[in-house]
């Protein structure tokens, strides 16, 4: 299994004080900038997008990891490219030209992700997984912050683990201290917390405590 990758979920930071947020948060020790993209259509909230994203990249050379939760994906490809992107995880239910579009977010040079929604199941991506840098398996519906961690979810990881050995398998929606455990036993490495980091009166100790877990897990 991959190496743990942390990725707080700036959602859950200061968007008055973004840029601050993504510079606490790495020196914190995350491994990846996680942004949350949703266009009030696919998901009922809206939040940031490419401008956004652009502005960031002035101040941090971080790993970008951007989830769009948003329909029509292929549109965003070249907006979120030229933003500094670096990968770019479009939804699997938003599309039905999902290997065109990891085509084309590959030729804009960046990584190319996908995610599923709890409903989804894992059968759907299986083929799919192969030909992606990444693979997110939300454990909450995508489009709001401080849900409930949706255990049943993690048998898809463990499919997909089975099957990709060497995947990056991100994991989004609930995260924290309480079931950090069960996340990395199913395989999950790259793990997405919000309310859990930044809530956190150590955010060091709890990204500490969850890359401990993967790599144990792992070893």
């Amino acid at each position: 299994m991959p190496s743990a990758k942390i990725a707080p979920s700036l959602l859950s930071g200061d968007f008055a004080n973004l840029a601050n947020e993504c510079q606490r948060m790495l020196k914190d020790g995350a491994d990846y900038l996680h942004m949350d993209v949703m266009d009030g259509h696919f998901v009922p909230n809206l939040t940031i997008g490419a401008p956004v994203i652009k502005s960031l990249r002035k101040h941090t050379d971080a790993f970008l990891d951007c989830h769009l939760m948003v329909a029509e994906p292929e549109r965003w490809v070249d907006d979120f490219a030229a933003a500094g992107t670096n990968l770019f995880m479009f939804h699997y239910e938003a599309t039905k030209h999902h290997e065109a579009l990891i085509e084309r977010i590959r030729n804009h040079g960046m990584k190319a992700g996908i995610a599923i929604k709890p409903k989804t199941p894992v059968d759907a991506i299986l083929s799919l997984a192969g030909q992606v840098d990444m693979v997110l398996v939300m454990t909450v519906e995508p489009g709001f912050g401080g849900q409930k961690f949706m255990v049943d979810c993690l048998s898809k990881v463990r499919a997909l683990r089975q099957a990709y050995p060497d995947l990056d398998i991100e994991v989004d929606g609930g995260l924290d201290l309480t079931n950090i455990d069960e996340a990395a036993e199913a395989g999950a490495n790259v793990i997405v917390a919000g309310t859990s980091i930044f809530k956190a009166d150590k955010p060091a100790e709890v990204i500490a405590t969850f890359r401990n877990t993967i790599n144990a897990a792992s070893a």
